[in-house]
Order: structure tokens, then C-alpha cells, then sequence
């Protein structure tokens, strides 16, 4: 099995700190930070611009992972990366253009990903996967912190890291979306192996978040 991931949400953390809750999130045994870039049109909520995550990259060396939220991402691309963002991941119900923007973002030099809704099939990966570095399932339907897991997803992600087995592919698989100590073992013995921690598990508020990525790396790893 490969090493489970986390990728807490700073969507999910108190915004008055940020700086200082990505350092506890760094010693706290954290892989990457994931930022939810919102537009209010693709989802119904906004969040994140490229000027905050521009001050936030000071404060650690941990890799930057930006999933745009947004219609026309290929407009966005470039200031996400200037701004020191290691793998940004575009979701393919937003462009018309999957791989054209998938190349821009390599054209960047830094890991493209995409994501999928719930409802989105899988075969719309089926003429990218060789060309991406990670697929993002939402296991959630995407805009609120909190949403309600839905468990259709866990076959979803065993037949993507199906796909990409047969395909002899080292891509990651992420999972964004009601990860818990409940879910996500299911989640990880179907495929995952990036796992993006909020209010389910990361930033729960009766854990330190040491404690709560401990925890959850602990539930998947004795399952």
C-alpha cells in the first residue's frame, strides 16, 4: 500500500492565523496544504486568491496544492503558479479544453491534477491519464466545508485506481469530501492514497492538530 497522504484544508482553518496554523500543520506531520481556489460561479462560495497563498508560501516548505473551483481555469494557471503552487488541479467540468489546459499547466512546470464531481463518469480521464499527475474524486458535492459524504464514491475510486493499474501509471488519487477515521479507510483500501483533511477530521477543534492527522493517518494505516 502506498504511504497515505494528508492534505488539510485550509479552507477548514481559522483565517485569523493562517501562518501560524500552517506551521502546526507542518510539525504536526501534514504532506501538503490544500487550497480550495473558489470563483462564486463554479461553486457557490469564494475563498482563496493568489496574493494570500503568495504571503502564506513563507511560511513552509511543504508542497502548495491548489484545486481551482472555477470556470475558465485556464486564466488563473499562471498566477497560481508564480505565486509558488506545487500541483494545481483543474476540475474537468470546467474547460473545453482538458488538455490543452492540462499542458499549460505543465507548461508552468509544476503537477497537473484533475477532478471530477460526483456525477462526472469516469471515462472522461480515459485520453489524459497519461498525462496528469494526480485525479482529485470529490466524494462531496463541492462548495461548503461539511458536505455530506456519499458513498457511491468508494467504487468510483477503486475503478479509477483500476484504470490506472492497467495503464501501469503512478498517478496519486485524492479524495476531497467528508474524510473521517470513518470513511477514509474505505477510501484508501479502494485506491486513494492523498486524502484532503477539514472539519471531519483536521480541524475537528476537540483535537490538536497533531492529534487529529495522527489519527487519521493511524485509522488507515491499522485498517
Amino acid at each position: 500500500m502506498a504511504k497515505v497522504k494528508i492534505a488539510p484544508s485550509m479552507m477548514c482553518a481559522d483565517f485569523r492565523r493562517l501562518g501560524a496554523v500552517i506551521g502546526e500543520l507542518e510539525s504536526g506531520g501534514a504532506d501538503l496544504i490544500h487550497f480550495d481556489i473558489m470563483d462564486g460561479h463554479f461553486v457557490p462560495n469564494l475563498t482563496f486568491g493568489p496574493d494570500l497563498i503568495a504571503s502564506l508560501r513563507r511560511e513552509t516548505d511543504l508542497p502548495f496544492d491548489a484545486h481551482l473551483m472555477v470556470y475558465e481555469p485556464d486564466e488563473y494557471i499562471e498566477r497560481f503558479a508564480q505565486v509558488g503552487c506545487d500541483i494545481i488541479t483543474v476540475h474537468a467540468e470546467a474547460t473545453a479544453h482538458l488538455h490543452r489546459t492540462i499542458q499549460k499547466i505543465k507548461g508552468h512546470r509544476v503537477k497537473a491534477g484533475v477532478a471530477l464531481n460526483p456525477a462526472t463518469p469516469l471515462h472522461t480521464l480515459e485520453y489524459i491519464l497519461g498525462d496528469i499527475d494526480m485525479v482529485l474524486i470529490m466524494t462531496v458535492d463541492p462548495g461548503f466545508a461539511g458536505g455530506k459524504f456519499i458513498p457511491a464514491m468508494v467504487p468510483k475510486i477503486k475503478r479509477l485506481r483500476d484504470m490506472i493499474n492497467e495503464r501501469d501509471l503512478g498517478l496519486d488519487i485524492q479524495v476531497d469530501g467528508g474524510v473521517s477515521v470513518t470513511t477514509a479507510p474505505q477510501m484508501v483500501e479502494a485506491g486513494a492514497n492523498v486524502l484532503v483533511g477539514g472539519t471531519s477530521s483536521v480541524f475537528k477543534g476537540d483535537l490538536s492538530l497533531a492529534e487529529a492527522i495522527r489519527h487519521l493517518r493511524g485509522a488507515c494505516e491499522d485498517g
